[in-house]
This record gives C-alpha cells, structure tokens and sequence, in this order.
C-alpha cells in the first residue's frame, strides 16, 4: 500500500538509505518491492552517464518507474522508489496515483552539500556490481558520474519541500544521520491515506466508444488552445465543459501539447474506470496540461 519516493543529489546516498527501508520493513514482516533507478538504466542498455545525457532516454527510464510503481500499489506491500526523483512535477505524478489508489506515501530527501556528493562519487570504482548474488540484474550505481553529468543533474535538482502535499510527509536525512525508520513506519501505516480528489479519478473506460469520444475531446481541447494561440490570446483558454482553463505558457507548440495528450490517453487506457460517462474528461485533462506544462 504505502510508498517511499527517495529523492537526492547524485552520491548523496540515496540506494545506502532504501537498503535500509528494504530491510527495516522486511523485518517487520511486510513485502518490499524496491525499485532501482540504477538497475532501470542498466536493464534498459544504457550506460549511466550515456544515459543522463539524454533527456528522451531519462523520459523513457522515468516512464518505465513510475509505470512499475502503479503496477505494484496494493492494500499491503510497501513500494521504494530509488531514484534521483529530481522533477517536482514527476514526484507530484507519483503523488496523484498513490493518493487515487487510495494510499499513503511519504518523502526521504537524502540532503548533503554537493562537494561532499561529489567526493563520494570519486571514491566509486566504475564497476557494475550484481545485487543480491544474482547474475540477470545488473546494478550501476557504483558507476561514478562525469564532472559535467554530476554538475547538470546538481543544476537541475528541484528540491522537495514539506509546505508541498506532493513531498509531505517529507523526511531529511544528512549522510551522517541515523534514519527515522519508525517515524516513516507512523507516517505511512498509523495515517489515514487521503481522499481521491477529481484530479486523481481516473476517466472511465466502460462504454464501447468511449476511448473514440475522449479522443475526439483531447483533440478538441489542443485545437481550442492552438486556435487561442494563433490569434494572440496567451492567457488562460477556457474549455467547454471544465471550470479550469488551459494555463499552458505560450511557447508551448502544438507537438509539445500533443505529445501530452497521447501520454493521457495511455494513462486512461491503462487505468481501467467503473462508469462510461465522459463528463469529467475535460477538466482532467485541463488540469493534466496545467499541472505538466507548468513544472
């Protein structure tokens, strides 16, 4: 049911931090699933430099996690997500899912100055290792980033704060600290997981001609935003039947808006609904645009 999204500079100890949740929770009797960005990234044939790189090999690796995550969410097994998780606006995506799923999440940031992250870095041997003796997994983690990769993704690194729902409960762990286990253990199983909101119901997928009518929507909706655009109209568009209006910034292009909306319909295609009605649709897929467009 729960899960831990870990976020943290590179080398600020982030895969130390998740073995020991591995472990603490598995002590206790619970199933741990852990997901590895470093062995997402080796499975996907990239090398890890190589990889963070480029940014559509990093969307590709971030779409496979957050997909695994979804797929393992349940009423009992706890989900680690070790992975940078340096985008507010992916840790938000993971927030929307386990709250429609009806469970309760928390935040470790792994914090540590970047000289000191980058000492560690220089102290890892380059060599891939394979994790728990066995020979179909391998983990890069002991790859140390390039001086450019490590300052690129130290730049880039949007720090989670607690005044934010998507990061809250958040926990702050330096490398010299002892980890809160049983605080997490509290925050995750003593609280009540948050209602599902309109903005994390998923669109229904019941009616035969449903997913033909929510494409002719989407489309609809890029067109009206496109429409605005061309005739100069850079604030909010309001949309036919959503009380939320398109606030998209203006230098988003029409492939930039419909690379969005294929990324919602496959969400909706893979999230099965109860009720064939195609009311919602517009306002989720407004707020969808604002809350992607706008990270």
């Amino acid at each position: 049911m729960p899960m831990i999204v870990i976020s943290g500079l590179p080398s600020s100890g982030k895969t130390t931090r998740a073995k020991e949740l591995q472990k603490f929770f598995s002590d206790k009797g619970k199933k741990v699933h852990f997901i590895s960005e470093n062995i997402s990234i080796a499975n996907a044939g990239f090398a890890k430099n190589e990889y963070f790189a480029d940014s559509q090999k990093e969307k590709q690796v971030r779409s496979d996690i957050k997909s695994e995550a979804l797929r393992l969410l349940n009423k009992d097994d706890v989900v680690v997500v070790d992975a940078g998780n340096y985008i507010k606006g992916y840790r938000y995506e993971l927030f929307c899912a386990t709250k429609a799923a009806r469970s309760t999440q928390c935040t470790l940031f792994c914090g540590i100055q970047e000289a000191r992250a980058w000492e560690f870095n220089q102290q890892r041997t380059g060599e891939d290792v394979v994790p728990n003796g066995t020979n179909n997994i391998t983990d890069n983690s002991n790859v140390p980033y390039t001086r450019e990769i490590f300052d690129a993704l130290c730049m880039r690194f949007e720090e989670p704060h607690g005044n934010c729902r998507w990061d809250s409960p958040l926990f702050v762990v330096f490398p010299d600290d002892t980890l809160e286990l049983e605080a997490i253990h509290d925050a995750l199983y003593e609280s009540k997981p948050l209602p599902p909101n309109q903005s994390t119901q998923n669109p229904p997928l019941s009616a035969t001609n449903y997913l033909f009518e929510l494409d002719k929507l989407t489309q609809q909706i890029i067109a009206d935003v496109l429409a605005a655009r061309k005739i100069g109209n850079t604030g909010p568009v309001p949309v036919k039947s959503s009380q939320v209006k398109v606030e998209v910034p203006a230098g988003v292009n029409a492939i930039q808006l419909n690379r969005l909306r294929r990324q919602f319909l496959n969400y909706t295609k893979l999230h099965h609904a109860t009720t064939s009605t195609l009311d919602k649709v517009p306002q989720l897929f407004v707020q969808f645009l604002n809350s992607n467009c706008n990270e």
